[in-house]
C-alpha cells in the first residue's frame, strides 16, 4: 500500500453565493441532468475565518466563473479564479490552489470536481469584490470591476406574489449542509461571458478543509 500524501492544512469558514443557469432546483443538487443540458455559473465567497498552513486567510473574498458543455461529470469545461486584490501575494498563492482542488483530497469538495472537470483553467485576476449578502432573507449583490454584475433575491410566488422559502439539505455534500435557495441573475464579461436571468440562486455557510465539507 502507498504512503498517505501529506497535504498543507487549510480551512475556511464564511459565506457563499451562487448562481447557475439552471431553474430554482439545480438538478445537480438532486443527482439529475442540468435543466438547459449546459451548465454554466458563478460562486463569490466571502472569508470569516481561514488559514492555509501557518498563513491567515481573514476577511479576503474570491469567485469563480464556470462554464460546461454539458453536465459537470462529464468535464470539457472551464473556469476562472476571480482573488481579491487585497490579498498580498503569498494569500493569493493560497487561494488560487485551494479554488483548483489543491491540498484536497480526492472529489471531497466542489472546488476540486470543478477543476478536475475544467480542461481549461482561465488565467487567475485580481480585483477588487464588493459582496454584501443576508442568507437568510435569501438576499446578495456581488461586483467586480469588468467582470460580474449578479444580485440574487427571493423567490416570487407566481400565485401570491409573496416571498417563497426553500432549502436544500444535503448531508453529505460536498458544497454544503444547507443551503437557501433563491432566484438571481448575473451578467459576466471577459474570458468567460454569461447573462444569468431569473435563475437559481444559492445562500450558505461555507464550512471547508482539505477533507471536504465540516458536516
Amino acid at each position: 500500500m502507498g504512503e498517505a500524501v501529506a497535504r498543507i492544512d487549510w480551512e475556511i469558514v464564511g459565506k457563499s453565493f451562487g448562481n447557475c443557469n439552471c431553474d430554482y432546483g439545480c438538478p445537480c443538487q438532486f443527482e439529475s441532468l442540468p435543466t438547459h443540458g449546459a451548465c454554466s455559473g458563478f460562486e463569490v465567497i466571502e472569508i470569516e475565518r481561514g488559514h492555509f498552513g501557518g498563513l491567515k486567510l481573514d476577511g479576503l473574498r474570491a469567485a469563480i466563473v464556470y462554464s460546461w458543455p454539458g453536465p459537470i461529470f462529464e468535464g470539457k469545461g472551464q473556469m476562472q479564479a476571480i482573488i481579491d486584490e487585497r490579498a498580498n501575494p503569498k494569500q493569493r498563492e493560497a487561494l488560487e490552489t485551494i479554488l483548483h482542488g489543491g491540498e484536497t483530497e480526492e472529489a471531497a469538495n466542489h472546488w476540486w470536481v470543478y477543476s478536475t472537470m475544467s480542461e481549461t483553467h482561465h488565467p487567475t485576476i485580481y480585483k477588487p469584490i464588493r459582496f454584501e449578502i443576508d442568507i437568510d432573507a435569501r438576499k446578495a449583490t456581488a461586483s467586480i470591476p469588468g467582470v460580474l454584475e449578479s444580485e440574487g433575491r427571493p423567490i416570487k410566488s407566481p400565485a401570491t406574489g409573496q416571498d417563497h422559502r426553500v432549502r436544500i439539505d444535503i448531508p453529505g455534500g460536498i458544497e454544503f449542509d444547507i443551503a437557501e435557495i433563491g432566484s438571481a441573475s448575473t451578467t459576466t464579461k471577459g474570458a468567460i461571458a454569461l447573462t444569468l436571468k431569473d435563475s437559481y440562486g444559492q445562500f450558505n455557510r461555507l464550512r471547508h478543509n482539505g477533507g471536504g465539507v465540516i458536516h
